[in-house]
Formats: C-alpha cells, sequence, structure tokens
C-alpha cells in the first residue's frame, strides 16, 4: 500500500462491499444488531441470492437464498446491507454443526429461485418458509430429516431449506448504498463496531468499488477502462494490493482489450462489439452491467481492492483508482507500460497525480 494521507476525497457516488469474517460464536446477524443499536435503527431479514457448483449428476449450479440483514437508520433510510459471500471459505470449518436457526433455501433453476424469493419471508422459520410455494403448486412442504421439501404436482422438485452447513454465518459481505459525500465516516461508522465485535479480514477477502457506468458510456472513457484493465492490469494489482487469494478474479479477454485500438463511429458500435466478446462479471474490472449485457444496477464495478477493514485503507485506494480512471478516461494520450510489474505500478502513481485531501 502507497503512503496515502489517512484522510481522503473521493468525488464519485461510490457504493462499497467489504468482506468480512465474524468470529467463532458470532455472526453477521450480530453486527447487524449491533449497528442498529448505535444508530437507533432497525434490522429487517432479507434474503442473499447466490449460486455454487453443485456435487450432484446432471445439475451443473444449486441458486440458494441465504440470510442476510438491511441495517436501516432511524429514518429508515438503508445504511448497509450484511450478506454471505460464497467464495470465502479457508477459514471456516466445514465439519462444524450448523448454528441453530441458520438455513438455506435451494434450487436447481436460478427462474425458480426468483420466484421463491418472490413468495418466502426470510424472518420465517426453516420449517414454514417454504409453505407460501407449497400453496402455489397445490402441494405440501415435506421434511426429510432436517431437510424440508417442495415438490410440484409431477413430483419434481421445486425448492429445499436445509440447515446451513459450516459456520456460514460467519461471512459478512458489508454492502452500502452509493455513498455521495463523507465516504470515509460513512465507512467507518459500519467498519469501526465491526473491529469491536471482533470481525477480521479472511483470507480470500477483497474490496469492490461501485461507480455510476454513466461517464464510461462513451468511446474514449471505455477504451480508457480497456487499457487500464488490460496492459496496465500487471502494475495496477501490484499498486493496489491486489489479494492473490481473492477468487472470481481475472484479466478482461484479449479480444476486448483490443477493441481499444479500433476506430468507432460512435459509442452504441463499440458497446455492440464489446458485448458480443461475452464478457462475464468474474473480472478485475465488471464491465458486464456497464455494457448492458446482465441485469442489475448500471455501475462500474472495480474488484481488484485487496481485502480491508479499515475506512483509511478503503478510501486511500479508491482514491488512487479514481484518479486514474480520470487520467485513463479522459482521451488523452498515454504512454505503453513498462514491461515490469513494478515499474508499471510506480508508472500509474505517477499517471495518478496528486490525490486530493479530504476536506
Amino acid at each position: 500500500m502507497s503512503t496515502l494521507d489517512d484522510e481522503l476525497l473521493l468525488r464519485r457516488r461510490t457504493g462499497v462491499e467489504v468482506e468480512l469474517l465474524a468470529p467463532r460464536g458470532s455472526s453477521r446477524r450480530h453486527l447487524a444488531g449491533e449497528l442498529a443499536r448505535r444508530c437507533g435503527g432497525a434490522v429487517r431479514p432479507v434474503f442473499h441470492a447466490d449460486s455454487e457448483t453443485s456435487a450432484t449428476a446432471g445439475v451443473a449450479r444449486f441458486w440458494h437464498l441465504t440470510p442476510g440483514f438491511e441495517v436501516l437508520g432511524a429514518d429508515g433510510a438503508l445504511l448497509c446491507r450484511l450478506v454471505d459471500d460464497t467464495t470465502i471459505v479457508q477459514d471456516l470449518d466445514p465439519s462444524a454443526a450448523p448454528a441453530p436457526g441458520w438455513y438455506r433455501v435451494l434450487t436447481d433453476d436460478a427462474r425458480l429461485l426468483r420466484l421463491v424469493a418472490a413468495r418466502t419471508d426470510p424472518a420465517e422459520g426453516i420449517g414454514s418458509v417454504l409453505e407460501p410455494v407449497a400453496e402455489l403448486f397445490g402441494t405440501r412442504v415435506t421434511a426429510v430429516g432436517a431437510v424440508f421439501r417442495v415438490d410440484d404436482g409431477a413430483g419434481a422438485s421445486v425448492a429445499m431449506a436445509a440447515p446451513l452447513p459450516g459456520e456460514r454465518e460467519r461471512p459478512c459481505e458489508v454492502i452500502t448504498p452509493p455513498l455521495v459525500t463523507d465516504h470515509l465516516a460513512a465507512l467507518e461508522a459500519l467498519l469501526a463496531p465491526a473491529r469491536e465485535l471482533g470481525f477480521t479480514v479472511p483470507a480470500e477477502a477483497a474490496v469492490h468499488l461501485h461507480l455510476d457506468a454513466a461517464p464510461f458510456l462513451d468511446v474514449a472513457a471505455f477504451c480508457g477502462l480497456l487499457r487500464l484493465f488490460g496492459p496496465w492490469r500487471e502494475g495496477l494489482r501490484v499498486l493496489l494490493g491486489t489479494n492473490p487469494a481473492c477468487r472470481r478474479l481475472g484479466p478482461l479477454p484479449p479480444g476486448l482489450v483490443a477493441l481499444a485500438e479500433r476506430e468507432w463511429t460512435g459509442w452504441e458500435e463499440l458497446r455492440a462489439a464489446a458485448a458480443a466478446t461475452g464478457d462475464s462479471k468474474f473480472r478485475d474490472v465488471n464491465l458486464t452491467h456497464v455494457l448492458g449485457t446482465h441485469p442489475g444496477p448500471p455501475t462500474l464495478e472495480v474488484r481488484v481492492l485487496p481485502g480491508c477493514a479499515d475506512g483509511p485503507g478503503i478510501v486511500g485506494r479508491a482514491a488512487l483508482v479514481e484518479a486514474l480512471l480520470e487520467r485513463f478516461c479522459s482521451g488523452e494520450p498515454l504512454p505503453a507500460p513498462p514491461g515490469n510489474a513494478t515499474a508499471a505500478a510506480d508508472a500509474l502513481r505517477t499517471l495518478a497525480g496528486h490525490v486530493p485531501a479530504r476536506r
């Protein structure tokens, strides 16, 4: 990490995702309760949708809903969401007994998952959560040991509710709404209580930044993104201190990066060509919402910041990213990166220029 001042100013509207790990015997529910207590707010249970590789023959992936929590301020405004992150595994004990009251809802079809999410109440217990789904299909919830299941009228599985395994109540991804001003203060209001409760940075952790996509819907700006996260990738990872144990990262496809060096008549032509490369979200930078190829809020997601549990560390790196985006996306000529990653990191710091101190 660089020797930037601890207090820095971010100018862009930015949402932040911070991956933490609760100490044994605690959970993301405990942090939600503490955050709500400190602000005089409330906790609202929610379901978090994700997927995992299946060990069942003929089923590539299972889609699941896991318990999460929204923390609301005294005025009812959303302060953050606290959810599971399936990439966090190294620090967990997979043989640990399920924690009482914690469960997940599973299905083998993403469309069914969305249907189940729309019909279920995350505040319900494992035995009753699927009752509205059974009613929809005209069947009943059946229990096999600790697992509760709903089938359709032909006996095909719709969804199951099963105890959450292997300390999965401990991962805690803190997701902020878009922060417009006072980014550092807003983050510390969430992270300081987490540190006091013993939350730590897990082995695979990362921090993700979500920036408004609108400034990048432009030929020069988008080509700048491709150059920063393409030829300058290794230098950027050294500069930011990207966690080598972090999962779901990777370089942009060469065919996508090559588009930066072609001539374009306008944004829509470039957007169509970039979308046709089939890029995925699990890269150092997620461009899918900029290109409109995946559903979700129109944001640019920068995924290469390392795990961190303090506001200054996050905002310092975010300020570097912000400065580099402004430089690379301006349309001004840029030098070629040095061949050495360390030299490239030094060159990026020079290109970023002065990062202004927080006012």
